[in-house]
């Protein structure tokens, strides 16, 4: 009897589980998956930085906001400057990001 009510507890379990994935309409998730080559911190926009692992909405708004009043990201360690990402976030975020240098108005008149 505890066998049988063990393998009913553990199969609807399951059903939840796949209902709960198939309902969900996260689209950072299928953004994470798509993350394939390095996001360069400069010029993401904030839906590409939630594709980032733990990155979500506030997130990214606080990276783009330290984008702008900083004049962009000189190196990506700079990235631990934004409140909420410490050593362990960046880490995990490290071979995920670039960062080439902003353009000025001086490059952009070249």
């Amino acid at each position: 009897m505890r066998m049988m009510m063990a393998m009913v507890l553990v199969a609807t379990l399951g059903l939840v589980h796949a209902a709960a994935q198939e309902g969900s309409s996260r689209p950072a998730v299928a953004q994470r998956a798509a993350v394939t080559a390095p996001i360069n911190l400069n010029t993401a926009t904030p839906a590409q930085l939630e594709g980032l692992p733990g990155i979500g909405a506030a997130m990214a708004q606080r990276i783009v906001a330290y984008r702008q009043q900083n004049g962009g990201f000189k190196k990506i360690e700079e990235l631990m400057n934004v409140r909420g990402i410490g050593e362990a976030s960046f880490l995990k975020l490290k071979a995920l990001v670039t960062v080439t240098p902003p353009r000025t108005d001086r490059a952009a008149a070249q």
